[in-house]
């Protein structure tokens, strides 16, 4: 009777630690995905820039993004006074 006791005991004890692994594992998971995030996020703003400033560089300044932006926007807002 003793050994099931024990037995039970350890199964109970060994299922803790494993829930409390996983939590762990689940957590530096969360981390690693977010610090991911960031990286992939600040990777897309320098191709952004990069690629402005090779369109800059080709079209020799004649298209500036900001000019272009602001052609978009008038665009825009023409079309939403049509309607």
């Amino acid at each position: 009777m003793k050994l099931n006791s024990l037995g039970a005991a350890s199964l109970l004890a060994l299922s803790l630690v494993m829930v409390g692994g996983c939590d762990q594992v689940e957590k530096s998971a969360q981390q690693v995905m977010g610090k991911a995030t960031e990286s992939a996020k600040q990777v897309i703003d320098e191709t952004h820039k990069a690629a402005e400033q090779a369109l800059s560089e080709a079209t020799q300044g004649l298209i500036s993004p900001e000019k272009k932006d602001q052609d978009a926007e008038k665009a825009s807002e023409s079309d939403t006074k049509e309607t």
